[in-house]
């Protein structure tokens, strides 16, 4: 199964979800596909992603992530703790603390939903915090310099000991992202 895990504020709409669906469907039909609307709450949204995952590696499924931003966080997690290979695309590394500039209500610009971000969000998106990747063979992170919102420093710094593209320019959507769709599916299993 290959697991795409959108960002904060973000949907199974998305341009990077829409441009997955559609690889995979071209070249890789037979992959099952899971991109969940996420849930608002970290924690929520976690056991959401749990469910997911836990049926697939008791069936013997590989596990496959994709995961943009927040949802490369998430899915950081995921590989270190359940197994598995991620491609992580401008992953956010401490959402704990980028997010406290979006405390209180805020509206999905793909869903509409209205919803709050709290304090407890924040703890516990702490609670799921990877400090040190264990298992860099896991992983392949994908940098942009230009990202606005992230600090793609400590992406790097994070992931220096995994497989990693680090672009020069770009911005937090990541740029031409399509190029990179062979290359990250070869890095998760798929030929």
């Amino acid at each position: 199964m290959l697991l795409y895990i959108h960002g904060f504020n973000s949907s199974p709409g998305s341009q990077k979800a829409v441009l997955v669906r559609d690889y995979l469907a071209r070249h890789h039909p037979d992959e099952p596909l899971a991109i969940p609307r996420l849930e608002t709450s970290p924690e929520a949204a976690m056991a959401q992603l749990e469910r997911l995952v836990r049926p697939a590696l008791a069936a013997g499924e590989p596990l496959r992530m994709m995961g943009s931003s927040l949802g490369g966080y998430f899915a950081s997690y995921l590989a270190e703790n359940c197994g598995g290979r991620a491609v992580l695309i401008n992953p956010a590394v401490r959402p704990y603390e980028l997010l406290l500039d979006y405390l209180g209500l805020q509206e999905n610009p793909y869903t509409g939903e209205r919803y709050r971000v709290t304090e407890e969000h924040m703890a516990q998106l702490k609670a799921l915090d990877t400090p040190v990747i264990r298992h860099p063979d896991r992983f392949l992170a994908l940098l942009q310099s230009g990202d606005e919102v992230l600090d793609y420093r400590q992406g790097v710094d994070k992931y220096h000991h995994c497989q990693m593209v680090l672009e020069s320019g770009g911005d937090h959507s990541f740029v031409g992202f399509d190029r990179h769709l062979a290359g990250a599916c070869r890095f998760l299993g798929l030929a």
